[in-house]
């Protein structure tokens, strides 16, 4: 398990360290491109989505992996990402108020983690390989919930009550008004799915040692950087925003 000594799993440590840098490389980039208006239409850009994307999927994958983990904490974990999250939302309204963000992804992830310590005890007694199955057909159906529609692989299967969406308090549940905006939104919906897919997956692979074995190997670097993903997140966008008046990409 992911504990201090020779028990945890440094791998998980890397892979977190691995999402880690390219956040912040990607940051940097939406930064010189994007904020800067030198080209909007960056984003957009085929493999773009994806990349961002992928470290957003890798930091909730894991996040409901190692949950179990810090199980004990849950109550104090949860609240210091509700924290983190609100002062995420106060420096990036107060600095840049179009790029404001609103239920970004460490407020996510508290309420995921908050939200463990109700479900767990029934979650626990589910087959890991049947919760695991559910959660990852509940993601792909509730993708697009927040556009009002719930579809797989493009296909609109039914219509959200457009009555949900005109009531702002459920927008971190995944249902945001029309005039809701933000620069990093990861509702409850689809998202604690994938959270849960982490976490059901968990016991299928502790039960093989070969997991087990490669778990624990060391990625240099990449471990050290993943034990202080956290910090590095917080204060990753006011260095690469400050980088960038320095070299002039920003005006």
């Amino acid at each position: 398990m992911e504990k201090n000594g020779e028990n945890r799993y440094l791998f998980i440590d890397g892979l977190r360290g691995l999402a880690i840098v390219n956040m912040v490389v990607f940051h940097f980039l939406y930064d010189v491109y994007v904020v800067s208006g030198r080209d909007p239409g960056w984003y957009f850009l085929p493999g773009i989505r994806i990349w961002q994307q992928a470290i957003c999927h890798t930091f909730i994958l894991v996040a409901g992996f190692v949950w179990r983990f810090g199980e004990k904490n849950s109550l104090r974990r949860g609240l210091f990402f509700h924290l983190c999250g609100a002062l995420v939302s106060f420096v990036t309204w107060a600095a840049l108020p179009k790029e404001a963000i609103r239920f970004g992804i460490l407020s996510f992830m508290g309420s995921a983690v908050l939200l463990m310590i109700l479900l767990h005890k029934c979650f626990q007694r589910i087959p890991a390989w049947a919760g695991l199955s559910a959660s990852v057909a509940c993601f792909a159906l509730l993708r697009n919930v927040q556009y009002g529609v719930v579809s797989i692989g493009g296909r609109m299967l039914w219509e959200i009550p457009k009555a949900l969406y005109q009531m702002k308090v459920l927008a971190p549940f995944g249902f945001p008004s029309p005039d809701f905006s933000s620069g990093d939104y990861f509702p409850i919906l689809p998202w604690m799915f994938l959270f849960l897919a982490g976490y059901f997956l968990y016991p299928l692979l502790e039960r093989r040692e070969a997991w087990r074995r490669t778990a624990r190997r060391r990625i240099p670097l990449l471990c050290a950087i993943g034990q202080k993903s956290i910090w590095i997140y917080l204060i990753h966008q006011p260095v690469c925003m400050g980088v960038c008046l320095l070299l002039g990409k920003i005006r």
